[in-house]
């Protein structure tokens, strides 16, 4: 299935769903950046959770980054999502591994960290972004963000996330966003209904269930079948996505200065540099780099 976005309602408005695969970008990621299958699992997850938050944005160009620095060997972790469906994203170190945990699986809390801060940063292109800290409370990414929408956007919610990787790359990787609007979150009932139902799908888990072939659609209905579920027409699709480019990337080397450029002339017959979100490789050679220094001459005129 391709990767993809759906939105629903249930509850007669007063829960919103949201659902997202996001198998083929967390592979393009993994391969992009060398991923262990702990890394592959943390920053899918963390994409996941990106695409999930700017999917409630309303205004064109809005994005929101999350980070994650946790005191495990992971490091930290940096995704940038787009309410376009465009997300990216690196970990510090791609290559850790752990072994498995007490329940077999994939130790991401232990490469993540138990301990540390998630910061979430709401932009929607003009003004001041919107950002709010809060401690991680488990390093497994879905608790940590959930943590967060409770306390700092005070909606009760619920996040799904998972990544299954296997020795030939990602399987299946994807989420699952439920939300307990403010018209009904003093509907006690209705939140405890939906806290104890995501529970269940947690147990079983939303890879387990991609993995046997089910839809987002089918998802939801096995949640929300019964309560009124509506999904919304426009499916939308995700993809990993760079905005980087050889002309930024020359803007950057020149904000370096005269001199700088002048001594990666004379040593290394030029300058590399590597994009840390999507790890592309741009090359400048001796004479762009000159072109460089005759145009910041110029600018001082």
């Amino acid at each position: 299935m391709a990767d993809q976005l759906i939105r629903a309602t249930a509850a007669e408005g007063g829960i919103r769903a949201v659902g997202v695969i996001t198998t083929r970008l967390t592979e393009e990621a993994r391969g992009r950046h060398k991923l262990s299958c702990e890394a592959t699992a943390a920053l899918g997850r963390t994409m996941s959770a990106g695409l999930l938050l700017v999917s409630s944005m309303k205004r064109e160009g809005s994005r929101v980054n999350i980070r994650v620095r946790g005191n495990g060997p992971l490091g930290g972790i940096l995704v940038d999502a787009g309410l376009d469906g465009t997300v990216r994203g690196y970990v510090d170190n791609p290559d850790v591994e752990l072994p498995l945990n007490e329940r077999g699986k994939l130790d991401v809390g232990g490469v993540v960290g138990r301990e540390g801060y998630l910061y979430v940063v709401r932009d929607v292109g003009y003004g001041y972004p919107y950002s709010s800290t809060v401690e991680l409370v488990s390093g497994e990414i879905g608790d940590d963000i959930t943590h967060y929408l409770v306390n700092s956007e005070q909606t009760p919610s619920a996040l799904l996330l998972g990544v299954l990787v296997g020795t030939e790359g990602v399987k299946v990787s994807g989420g699952l966003l439920l939300q307990v609007l403010p018209k009904a979150a003093t509907d006690e009932a209705l939140v405890q209904t939906l806290e104890e139902r995501a529970r269940l799908i947690q147990q079983t888990g939303i890879t387990s269930l991609l993995k046997e072939g089910k839809t987002l659609p089918e998802i939801l209905e096995q949640l929300l079948g019964d309560m009124g579920l509506v999904i919304l027409p426009e499916i939308q699709m995700v993809r990993f996505h760079c905005g980087c480019s050889f002309d930024r990337v020359l803007g950057a080397l020149k904000m370096l200065g005269e001199a700088e450029l002048q001594d990666m002339i004379e040593k290394d017959d030029g300058a590399e540099a590597t994009c840390h979100f999507c790890g592309e490789v741009y090359q400048a050679n001796s004479d762009e780099l000159a072109q460089l220094i005759e145009d910041l001459r110029a600018e001082s005129v």
